[in-house]
């Protein structure tokens, strides 16, 4: 990998804000590799700036483009933790596979994530709950306006030293009409036309004074599926329920750590399909007393209402319930280096990738 000279001049004149919000404030740094004859190039650490795109891309003519998001922390570890970057790694290829760009070595990524972690290390906040938020980045960069895949792309990592993106309890509303995935489509990658498809219910259930909407499935408008940007969680008469992974859900890396982490402390875990107009009903009955959200961004965020655009609104009985607390405090403890990794979730950046004086090839 190589080091822009100005790379180390850009993190240490650079301040961080008194408020950080989450992925408002962009660290200075940002990592570049590019494909092209069949291959990968070697990766760049240069200061973040603007590109340069052709105007006929396949990524702003076709949506030819894939992303991740990850935390980089501090808080009480010693050295910077990357919080399961492998899984990440292996679902930016498969939606790289989905939209028929080429598979990336997870060598280079993580190259990519350990470098801008490790010169952004200054500005990475120590307080729980704040974390370094990592944005890997693949796009098609070929000018032709033909339909059809491009020949070259470009892999960035960007960073924005954040808070947790929601503080507190969420509403959603169930969406009944729009649709967010179709089975055979792409919503089981992380494809950026998927959450531009969903900003026109997301924009609309904020102005009506909810969080996100509650997608249901495309064919009969009947079964759960997640939220615009969580994955959702519900617990009924002590045990836990999410939706099954069905070709249209994304499979979170937040979600897996979840199940994981209540089934590890004895809580039964059901990944199956979730029927709405039930669901309302055990709210109302008291049958589901938690429900929570779950993401990279939000950790997990408790859910205290479920509407309907009709004002009809699903009161939780616990808003902010002992069960999404547990998880959420075991998932940071974790996260944040309070308790042992003993599920090797922890990657530690290697020296190798810490800034150099002489900014010579790492």
């Amino acid at each position: 990998m190589n080091i822009h000279p100005k790379a180390l001049d850009a993190i240490e004149n650079f301040e961080l804000p008194e408020k950080l919000g989450f992925g408002q404030t962009l660290a200075p740094v940002m990592y570049r590799v590019d494909y092209a004859n069949g291959r990968w190039g070697e990766g760049l650490l240069l200061p973040y700036g603007e590109l340069s795109i052709d105007p006929a891309s396949k990524v702003l003519n076709y949506a030819q483009v894939i992303f991740e998001g990850l935390k980089a922390y501090r808080v009480e570890h010693v050295q910077t933790k990357l919080f399961r970057p492998q899984m990440n790694a292996g679902r930016l290829n498969r939606s790289a596979a989905r939209m028929l760009m080429p598979d990336l070595p997870e060598s280079l990524f993580i190259e990519g994530l350990a470098a801008v972690s490790a010169y952004a290390d200054p500005l990475i906040p120590r307080l729980s709950g704040q974390s370094l938020y990592l944005r890997p980045l693949m796009f098609g960069t070929q000018p032709a306006l033909g339909l059809g895949t491009s020949d070259r792309f470009t892999f960035l990592v960007i960073a924005s030293p954040s808070e947790a993106v929601i503080a507190g309890t969420l509403r959603v509303v169930v969406e009944r009409e729009g649709t967010r995935a179709a089975r055979g489509g792409t919503g089981d990658v992380k494809v950026s036309g998927n959450y531009g498809a969903s900003l026109h219910a997301t924009m609309t259930a904020v102005d009506s004074g909810f969080n996100q909407p509650l997608w249901l499935d495309a064919s009969e408008h009947r079964y759960i599926e997640e939220l615009s940007v969580m994955n959702f969680f519900v617990m009924i008469d002590g045990e836990l329920h999410t939706p099954e992974l069905s070709g249209t859900i994304l499979p979170g890396v937040t979600r897996d750590s979840v199940i994981t982490l209540a089934r590890d402390i004895g809580i039964s875990v059901h990944e199956r399909k979730l029927e709405i107009n039930l669901l309302l009903e055990l709210i109302q009955s008291q049958q589901c007393t938690e429900a929570f959200a779950c993401g990279t961004a939000v950790i997990i965020a408790p859910i205290s209402a479920i509407g309907e655009k009709d004002g009809t609104i699903y009161e939780l009985v616990e808003e902010s319930g002992p069960i999404t607390q547990k998880l959420r405090q075991k998932l940071l403890d974790i996260q944040e280096g309070r308790v042992p990794d003993r599920f090797n979730w922890l990657l530690s950046i290697p020296q190798q990738y810490h800034p150099q004086t002489d900014s010579a090839n790492v």
